[in-house]
């Protein structure tokens, strides 16, 4: 059995959009391997229309197992579903996302059916003489990118860096099936209960949903010209990002850090200011939809892969900027 299979994320009873990216990533695996795709959904009361979304965008068979104890994630349980239905089905692949929920569920499943599982990848392609899935991630602090394979037991499992790769258009003339499976009691584990839930509070919460992401790099000299850049965010209503280097000086902390060894997003808008443009940096804006960059090395790596590009003193540019933006914009 060649079948690839994703994880699915839900919450509230609507599917997550890393749900869609996963199934992009899935449908290329299994066209390759000319095999089916399936993805498997655990929750409670999720609407027809939302199972039937993801054949729209890819999927072949949707696995859907329905319980209120499935409507939080409780890693406990989803492995447990999980579990059985790996042993039921034996698929060749199974992919979640580099949430949370694939986080914790996956290693959890791992050690339940003994096989292996390589996190937070940044690419997947299937060896044609094997047919083996190569999982490639960042390594030793993203220095390096690593490639990695499961020889030996099934299914091989990865979790997938979000934003990493765009979902497919929907496709309302495709064809496929939900497969609803029957809870089982025994799956329930009550020694795990979810009280509530708390939204992340700070501004490098929303990076990886942000439209418009504005970053800084080393090209700012110091600690008191980043504010430049979380000005610039604000006038824009974007988010703060930054580069490795930026936070590794302190200007900005890590949750804010844009690359291999920090976030990768995908932005309608990201503008990248006094950044050169490391591999690991460029790997993780990739997706995004228009890039800008202020610098002023001509020779900047940035440069070659952006959208619109400004050779200059970004001490000059940026407060002009955001004065015509309507605020005041700080001085070198």
């Amino acid at each position: 059995m060649n079948e690839i299979w994703t994880l699915s994320e839900q919450h509230g009873g609507k599917l997550k959009d890393v749900s869609f990216e996963l199934l992009a990533r899935g449908r290329a695996l299994a066209d390759t391997l000319q095999s089916q795709l399936c993805t498997v959904v655990l929750g409670n009361k999720i609407d027809d229309k939302e199972l039937e979304s993801l054949i729209f965008h890819g999927a072949d068979t949707v696995f859907y197992v329905e319980n209120p104890c499935l409507g939080d994630m409780v890693c406990e349980i989803y492995a447990m579903v999980l579990a059985y239905l790996v042993g039921e089905y034996t698929p060749h692949v199974l992919l979640a996302a580099a949430t949370t929920t694939g986080r914790s569920v996956l290693p959890y499943l791992a050690v339940k059916i003994h096989t292996g599982l390589t996190a937070d990848c940044t690419d997947l392609a299937i060896e044609k003489e094997t047919g083996n899935l190569l999982q490639t991630r960042p390594a030793i602090g993203g220095n390096i990118m690593a490639t990695i394979k499961t020889p030996n037991h099934r299914p091989q499992m990865a979790t997938v860096r979000p934003k990493s790769y765009k979902a497919l258009a929907e496709d309302r003339s495709r064809s496929g099936k939900v497969v609803r499976v029957a809870w089982n009691p025994e799956w329930n584990d009550t020694r795990v209960q979810v009280l509530s839930y708390r939204e992340e509070c700070g501004n490098s919460s929303s990076l990886e949903e942000a439209d418009i992401v504005v970053s800084g790099g080393k090209g700012l000299k110091k600690r008191e010209n980043f504010r430049l850049i979380e000005e610039l965010a604000d006038s824009l209503g974007g988010q703060v990002g930054a580069s490795r280097d930026a936070v590794d000086r302190g200007w900005a902390s890590y949750p804010h850090q844009v690359g291999l060894s920090g976030k990768t997003i995908s932005p309608k808008l990201y503008l990248a200011v006094g950044i050169s443009g490391a591999v690991q940096h460029l790997a993780g804006i990739k997706t995004a939809e228009y890039i800008v960059a202020i610098n002023s090395d001509e020779h900047a790596n940035i440069l070659q892969v952006a959208d619109f590009a400004l050779v200059g003193d970004l001490f000059a540019i940026l407060p002009q900027l955001l004065r015509r933006l309507g605020t005041q914009g700080g001085e070198k």
